[in-house]
């Protein structure tokens, strides 16, 4: 099987059930080798080191669903500081290279988000691949899928906890929900916390008012701002946007049932819509004071970053810069300010952090992330990342990352080693033979 991570997702689970497995794992062993459930994944478990996603990881978890067929997998970059958390990505994928590559990426960006937001939570994410046939649009069998999945995140005992992501709907997580008690950003009717969509753009403006006053390049009245994307994070920065005065904003977004409700929305105001074509720079390229990424990530790449004409880039999409160490100088050169999105689009995790405990309306723990006034908040942290920035001579995007690892090291102060304790159980009690 030593071409098993390049076939679809699809064709490795019927694979993985022609060996008489429903699931596998690859995990760190003391000597930090990547260690697989079987002896046929050895192959696998080597590609997989090779990758540029792979950083340390600690466990990369995969089942197959009893009735769909479908492949899960949760990718656990970190529980240091905590479970690992992070949403749950249902998209299609060519590969399971493509399939597993996007879980290590995302699950490392959550180990940072939640360190620089000084939340006790670590890294993870889930990853459901979309079937060529796309059942999943059919409400029964989606029910069944998100069904299914729940129950493969009970199966790691709280080792990975879940929670809404690209692909995945609310009304999704309240199917979720029946099946686990480790998800988080539930729906209020079953208790939950809600769409953290407001929360999230609110943090996005926060990182840009920090950003360019710490640049000397004043507020955001009067500023031209570019934006690729306009969905519920996208739509509800408009509005924010537009309330803080901003001069215009141009839109560029490939739905075009989102850019009518753009157009219904916002129709007599600054406000440009256009139709985005993800193969061309579009709106990346219009001149502008701020670019706002908000669409999927890996989008400023050596492809697109010589067209960039904004002084600064800040948005909320997930990974943005295609190679961060290669993507972020480039942008630095040309004397474009970069803030990294792990410390800006950090309220959709914040929003459902402690949802365990509770959801007050107007939450102390939720607001304190939008102030000046708590050392952990979004603008003093983009300030302590420019400043980190300038004095070790690296773009912002290096020393996010060096700031953001220091705190993923510390330990969580009551439960130390928790994660890796259940880890060592699973592989123990060979969960995957279950």
């Amino acid at each position: 099987m030593d071409s098993l991570l390049h076939e679809p997702p699809q064709r490795i689970a019927r694979r993985l059930r022609e060996r008489g497995r429903r699931r596998a794992f690859f995990v760190r062993d003391a000597s930090g080798a990547l260690r697989a459930s079987d002896s046929f994944l050895a192959h696998a478990a080597a590609e997989l080191t090779s990758l540029r996603d792979f950083q340390d990881h600690e466990g990369l978890f995969l089942e197959v669903g009893a009735e769909t067929g479908s492949l899960f997998a949760a990718a656990v970059h970190s529980t240091v500081r905590g479970q690992a958390l992070g949403g749950v990505r249902h998209a299609t994928y060519a590969s399971g290279l493509d399939f597993l590559r996007d879980g290590l990426r995302l699950s490392q960006g959550m180990t940072r988000k939640s360190a620089l937001a000084g939340l006790w939570w670590g890294g993870g994410k889930g990853v459901i691949a979309r079937g060529a046939d796309d059942l999943s649009e059919q409400p029964a069998y989606r029910a069944t899928l998100y069904g299914e999945y729940g129950a493969f995140v009970s199966g790691l005992r709280g080792l990975y906890v879940t929670a809404e992501d690209a692909g995945t709907s609310p009304g999704d997580m309240a199917v979720v929900a029946p099946a686990t008690r480790f998800a988080t950003c539930v729906p209020p009717s079953v208790g939950g916390s809600g769409d953290p969509s407001v929360a999230t753009a609110a943090g996005v403006l926060c990182g840009m008012r920090a950003a360019l006053d710490a640049s000397g390049m004043g507020g955001l009245e009067g500023k031209r701002i570019a934006m690729q994307g306009a969905g519920q994070v996208g739509s509800a920065m408009i509005g924010q946007l537009l309330e803080a005065g901003v001069a215009n904003i141009r839109v560029g977004e490939v739905s075009g049932v989102r850019r009518e409700a753009v157009l219904d929305r916002f129709g007599g105001s600054p406000v440009e819509v256009v139709a985005e074509d993800p193969d061309e720079p579009g709106v990346l390229a219009a001149p502008c004071d701020v670019l706002a990424p908000n669409a999927l990530g890996g989008v400023l790449g050596p492809k697109m970053i010589p067209h960039v004409r904004a002084r600064m880039v800040c948005g909320a999409a997930n990974n943005q810069l295609v190679d961060t160490g290669r993507d972020g100088r480039a942008l630095s050169e040309r004397g474009i300010l970069f803030v990294p999105e792990i410390v800006t689009n950090r309220m959709g995790v914040v929003h459902c952090a402690n949802e365990q405990y509770g959801t007050p309306k107007h939450d102390p723990a939720v607001e304190r992330h939008l102030s000046d006034g708590w050392e952990h908040a979004i603008g003093p942290v983009v300030r302590r990342v420019l400043a980190r920035a300038e004095s070790d001579g690296v773009p912002p995007v290096e020393a996010a990352n060096a700031l953001a690892d220091e705190a993923a090291s510390r330990p969580h102060p009551l439960w130390p080693g928790r994660g890796a304790a259940i880890l060592r159980s699973l592989v123990e009690e060979r969960w995957h033979e279950r």
